[in-house]
């Protein structure tokens, strides 16, 4: 296939190396100017896009998809499918979606999980929506790109479904940090409480693959000084997008706005920018229980 791909950051980088060792014909473009081994460098955007089978794009937020989208669609070649693997807001997932639709192409909304680890080794899980046809066509660069793909629904689904996904992430990585403050200050031994805990009904996918302790369970960022696996900030992103989908549809959401408020004063007022986010352990440990 013939691909263009438009945002070479630290996940389209990987993603885009991947598709061009495959194999694939790949031409990128980031008005950071970064680029990825394989790939030509196109001068802009829309350079990117002509005559490909496939668009991705990879970018930080709605409003820059939708620019993105306003100029690169009309390039586009008939037939062609976009694939946006950002993060954005439901909203903004489905205004693109239609205005592909509407001038005779094929859309998926295809978020991510994995990190920046799954982009480069190419273990991504894609949660996608939109028409079989259009997963259909990208099913393949999933296949390259990722270690699994589900169609989730029509567009804008992968949204929603990378959005609850990463609301309970967010929501049981407080609970398991406040467990271990408070294990700490009863005097309960952390390695004791991993044991009974990651084989009891308290297990949880925080606890038993990413413990945000140091020293317990299986190798985690809190293993190398909080350094990002999954930084703060993006969790911040995710629960921001996750309220703001919660109150388009009326949903009641109590424990997702407060995980959301909790990672703000964490990322905003607490020094929390460009730490992982199972960072909020030392962070609870420093403020002192009951004071979070």
């Amino acid at each position: 296939m013939k691909i263009g791909f438009v945002g070479l950051g630290n996940m389209g980088a990987p993603m885009a190396a991947n598709l061009a060792k495959a194999g694939h014909a790949v031409t990128g473009f980031d008005v950071a100017g970064t680029t990825a081994p394989g790939v030509a460098q196109a001068d802009s955007a829309v350079q990117a896009v002509q005559d490909a089978d496939a668009v991705i794009t990879m970018l930080p937020n709605g409003d820059i998809l939708r620019r993105v989208a306003g100029d690169v669609i009309p390039a586009m070649a008939a037939g062609a499918v976009l694939i946006d693997c950002s993060t954005v807001d439901v909203e903004s997932a489905r205004a693109v979606a239609a205005q592909a639709e509407a001038a005779g192409l094929l859309s998926v909304d295809a978020p991510v999980s994995g990190g920046i680890g799954g982009a480069a080794g190419g273990t991504l899980t894609f949660m996608a929506g939109g028409s079989a046809a259009a997963f259909a066509k990208a099913e393949p660069l999933f296949d390259i790109m990722g270690q699994k793909a589900v169609h989730c629904g029509d567009a804008g689904a992968g949204q929603a479904a990378k959005i609850c996904n990463n609301m309970i992430l967010g929501v049981t990585m407080i609970a398991t940090c406040e467990a271990f403050a408070l294990a700490d200050k009863l005097g309960l031994d952390r390695q004791k409480m991993f044991d009974v805990v990651s084989t009891s009904s308290g297990y949880s996918w925080s606890m038993n693959a990413y413990c945000p302790a140091p020293s317990v369970g299986p190798q985690s960022p809190a293993d190398n000084d909080y350094q990002p696996g999954f930084a703060a900030e993006l969790m911040l992103k995710d629960l921001g997008l996750s309220q703001q989908a919660a109150a388009a549809v009326d949903a009641d959401t109590t424990m997702g706005a407060m995980a959301a408020e909790l990672y703000r004063r964490f990322v905003e007022d607490e020094d929390g920018r460009g730490q992982d986010f199972s960072a909020m352990l030392p962070r609870l440990m420093a403020r002192g229980h009951g004071q979070s």
